[in-house]
């Protein structure tokens, strides 16, 4: 049972991020796919996740898909006009693509081209709502289309660092789920408590909720995050085990799995973000016995 199955049914589903290569060499993406092929219900492929420009997500996903993996394609409208949206929409469907997640995409200055041009034709909700037009058959210029794609679509949050902004935030991603959003993908998550705290808040959104759970790779990764990713809140003691430990990446991947584990028990999902460290997820599904 793949994701779509298990997310519709109610089924506790486990997600890897990929991120498409760099170049046209796509042999240690298609390398580490394979180890993981039948422990994940399914990938999720950043469109040029950080601002980076690389392989966009819809050839990613395609490769994804011709090596018999589940895809869930970012879609975000940070570098295309509404047309060219829409077209990637079909075309993913075309390629056997059924699964998309709208993100907010990171700003440009971020990347790598920070010269290029933002495009900021429509916003997330529209493109949810372009998107459920698709479904019904019709483009946003009102025009019928021959034959309409199906499917399951999600969308992100961004991280908040107290309560009023949470409350601001969950009351966003209400109107994305007005607009067909059918499940939530968190932030990463670091401390269980704080979690729980935000699932009793997410339950009146009345989807399922997939937490991100982040390999932290060094204590100056987690140092970094904690001081500069808004509502992190990296528990000093998480930092403090990396920093003691003998082999610390060894203890990061634990610590990972320890997440994956606990969360199991408090949504319906966990997505498993490594940042270039694919190689690390069997080690990771391993520890976690998920």
């Amino acid at each position: 049972m793949g994701f779509q199955k298990k997310i519709l049914s109610g089924n506790f589903v486990v997600l890897a991020e990929f991120d498409p290569p760099k170049g046209v060499d796509a042999s240690d993406l298609v390398s580490n796919i394979i180890r993981v092929k039948g422990r994940v219900d399914g990938v999720i492929v950043p469109e040029m996740a950080q601002a980076v420009m690389r392989m966009s997500a819809l050839g990613g996903a395609a490769l994804m898909q011709q090596q018999g993996m589940e895809t869930i394609m970012q879609i975000c409208s940070r570098d295309r006009n509404r047309l060219a949206l829409q077209g990637d929409i079909l075309a993913a469907y075309f390629l056997g693509i059924r699964n998309l997640l709208v993100v907010p995409g990171e700003e440009i200055i971020y990347g790598d081209h920070i010269d290029a041009k933002s495009i900021s034709d429509i916003d997330e909700w529209t493109l949810l709502r372009a998107i459920k037009g698709l479904q019904n058959g019709v483009d946003m210029a009102g025009m019928e289309l021959r034959g309409s794609p199906s499917f399951v679509t999600g969308c992100s949050m961004r991280p908040a660092q107290d309560e009023m902004a949470l409350e601001a935030e969950l009351e966003l991603v209400k109107k994305k789920v007005e607009e067909g959003a059918q499940f939530l993908v968190t932030p990463p998550i670091f401390n269980i408590p704080v979690f729980m705290d935000f699932m009793a808040n997410a339950k009146e959104l009345a989807i399922p909720v997939i937490a991100t759970v982040f390999l932290l790779k060094s204590v100056g990764v987690a140092r970094y995050i904690a001081t500069n990713v808004p509502g992190a809140r990296i528990p000093d003691e998480m930092i403090t085990r990396i920093k003691k430990a003998p082999d610390r990446i060894t203890e990061c991947i634990t610590i990972a799995a320890e997440l994956a584990r606990s969360l199991k028990e408090l949504c319906q999902g966990v997505q498993l973000v490594t940042m270039g460290w694919e190689s690390r997820l069997p080690a990771i599904l391993d520890a976690a016995r998920i």
